[in-house]
């Protein structure tokens, strides 16, 4: 099994569907969590009321510094966070869906990548084409750097907005299952799917500074 902790990292494409929003947008980077680094700026986006779908958003900082610990020692699960033209926008959690939360409830097959997505509560007006972006990158990072074959999401059926940005980006629904807290939509995007679609059919935009 790979060792994302030993992984270097490298800046990423953000690839929208207009060149007009990425030039407003800038380069988009995932590096590993810090937890004695990030954990405060995590803490406000995962109790924002916005965020209410990751069931998190009752937890001191403290348990959110332990929450974050745990996934940095962990062999299955990994958090990553999102730089947007150098400033902190969003988190990734990858995992091993036939390890954590999907075992015994979906049969995973050899490279599927589970991945969870928080973009930061907006402290302005909406940037458009950011949670495109966003998306993008996030894929891009699981089927390059990680070489996901497929990646598997599980999002809130309640939540129509992430249904949307996930179908855009060519996730499938497989089923809806029970999982703590939620009724889920597990869903499923390939290597093809995602190039085929709206959000995977896009013009490069490579980071060169």
């Amino acid at each position: 099994m790979t060792d994302w902790r030993a992984m270097r990292t490298e800046p990423l494409s953000a690839q929208t569907v207009r060149d007009e929003a990425w030039k407003r947008i800038g380069p988009v980077r995932l590096d590993r969590v810090v937890p004695e680094r990030d954990a405060q700026v995590l803490h406000h986006w995962l109790t924002h009321p916005a965020s209410a779908f990751w069931q998190m958003t009752d937890l001191g900082l403290d348990e959110v510094l332990a929450y974050e610990q745990r996934l940095a020692r962990s062999t299955d699960e990994h958090a990553w966070i999102g730089r947007v033209a150098g400033h902190p926008t969003f988190m990734v959690e990858t995992y091993d869906p036939s390890r954590v939360l999907l075992k015994g409830v979906y049969r995973a097959r050899a490279g599927d990548v589970g991945m969870h997505l928080l973009v930061a509560p907006p402290q302005r007006a909406p940037l458009h084409g950011l949670t495109d972006a966003v998306m993008a990158a996030t894929l891009r990072f699981c089927f390059g750097t990680l070489r996901a074959q497929r990646v598997v999401v599980e999002p809130d059926v309640r939540n129509t907005a992430i249904a949307a940005k996930n179908a855009a980006a060519g996730f499938r629904v497989v089923r809806e299952i029970e999982l703590p807290g939620k009724r889920a939509a597990l869903s499923v995007c390939t290597r093809e799917s995602f190039a085929a679609s709206r959000l995977g059919a896009t013009t490069t935009h490579e980071d060169t500074r």
